[in-house]
């Protein structure tokens, strides 16, 4: 084999690539020996085909196996030799020109192609001494644990029906159905029947559930009202809507303690069991946050601590893949870039600079992660398996099976726990100081959420 470097630009890299008729031909041989003891032509005894009628009959087959374990095996004598690491899959260039594929297949003519592609930059890692980054805490308020269990009372809180004739009050739930209509069109989602809707709880559209405060059961009312002018559907944002609704049945909300039978329906063994859950539960939500600031500081630092050139056809995969997800949700909600105050060239750059950063970071986390002997155990990854199977009661053994059979599915499993151990690590040896917020701050969504 012949290997002559014809770029080097960057990242990117081009080989002319020549095997020469003789080797292959020996490898075709080598092959055709190796069968001639095991295949069975009518007319000739075992092991005495002659292997000239093998080549005749099996020749060009093999050869095409040949080529290509030959054209894999340039490939990474090339990687091997220069020490490259691919960013992503090479193109191949093969001859066009069918005559000489056939003096090839027939191991008459050698095989001259081209091979690109662009490699993974050298990246120094370095000291993360002089890192510093912050750890936002906040303390948990007095009043958020009953909070909790008066949300939980509320969702789960008994309702008997009112007598007949009685009008509903602030609280009471309601089972009605209802058909919305804009000017005398009926809209899409604006029909339903059978809906429960508790009267103050602010599920509906701002305006609906006063307007249902007196009714009875079986009563028509028309509720008219104004879709919020930010409202998820554009096409219905700042619109006004008739709805004709129909009260089928009105309950009034019963009294429900947070005693040991109402601890039972939730699996605890008592009151004080439950109590310590949802309190659980409160910490668990605020350690979340504070564990996602904290990353997010991190990944800022990293972000402005390294530059080196991007591999363009991973930043090219990423952006695709954030800008098409980008359009699906924009159709979804029936906007345009103009809804949201900027231009398509304006959304493209800005998702380009994300795109940028994710595979900039990527790569900086691949290679820590190498450098420390960062593993990510089975065990791990089953774990990673059942949490997601727990987002499927009933599927879980398709859904396992689907990860068994998918090596590629299984890497998306791997890849984000991976990362967090990457993460952990970094932030081992980083400068990590601690400061308390407020709850508000806390939990205040980050700027750039998709970065």
């Amino acid at each position: 084999m012949q290997a002559t470097e014809t770029l080097s630009q960057g990242l990117k890299r081009e080989y002319r690539v020549v095997l020469p008729a003789g080797e292959l031909a020996e490898k075709l041989d080598a092959q055709i020996t190796g069968m001639k003891d095991k295949v069975q032509i009518k007319g000739f005894r075992p092991g005495k085909v002659p292997v000239a009628h093998l080549k005749r009959v099996y020749g060009k087959s093999i050869m095409g196996d040949v080529v290509q374990e030959a054209v894999n095996a340039a490939q990474q004598k090339i990687l091997d030799d220069n020490k490259l690491r691919l960013a992503g899959a090479p193109k191949f260039n093969f001859p066009e020109d069918r005559t000489e594929m056939e003096k090839v297949l027939e191991a008459n003519g050698d095989l001259t192609f081209s091979i690109a592609f662009e490699v993974l930059p050298t990246i120094e890692v370095g000291s993360f001494d002089d890192v510093e980054v912050e750890r936002l805490v906040a303390e948990i308020p007095e009043g958020d644990l009953e909070d909790s269990l008066k949300r939980l009372v509320d969702r789960n809180r008994p309702y008997t029906a009112r007598e007949e004739g009685a009008g509903a009050e602030n609280g009471d739930k309601l089972t009605i159905d209802f058909e919305g209509k804009i000017g005398d069109e009926a809209f899409e989602g604006g029909t339903a029947q059978g809906v429960d809707v508790v009267l103050g709880s602010g599920q509906f559209i701002p305006g609906f559930e006063e307007q249902l405060i007196g009714a009875k059961a079986g009563e028509d009312r028309t509720v008219n009202v104004t879709f919020p002018a930010d409202y998820s559907a554009a096409n219905l944002a700042g619109k006004e809507a008739v709805f004709a609704v129909k009260v089928t049945a009105v309950a009034a909300p019963g009294e429900q303690a947070v005693d040991d039978e109402f601890a039972k329906g939730f699996g605890f063994d008592s009151a004080e069991k439950l109590r310590e859950a949802v309190e659980e539960r409160i910490k668990g939500d605020y350690d979340k946050a504070s564990r996602e600031k904290l990353k997010r500081a991190l990944l800022d630092a990293l972000d402005k601590r390294y530059a080196f050139d991007l591999p363009e056809d991973l930043v090219e995969q990423e952006f695709q893949g954030i800008w098409n997800q980008a359009l699906a949700e924009q159709r979804s909600a029936g906007k345009s870039f103009e809804d949201e105050g900027t231009t398509e060239e304006a959304q493209r750059a800005d998702y380009r600079r994300i795109a940028e950063r994710r595979v900039r970071l990527g790569l900086v986390v691949a290679e820590v992660g190498e450098k420390a002997d960062v593993k990510v155990t089975d065990q791990e990854v089953t774990r990673g398996i059942v949490e997601q199977a727990r987002q499927f009661p009933g599927q879980e053994k398709m859904l396992w099976d689907y990860y068994q059979k998918n090596p590629q599915a299984l890497a998306q499993v791997r890849a984000p726990i991976f990362e967090e151990k990457v993460i952990e690590h970094i932030l081992s040896l980083v400068k990590v100081s601690e400061r308390t917020v407020s709850k508000d701050e806390l939990f205040k969504p980050i700027e750039d959420a998709n970065v």
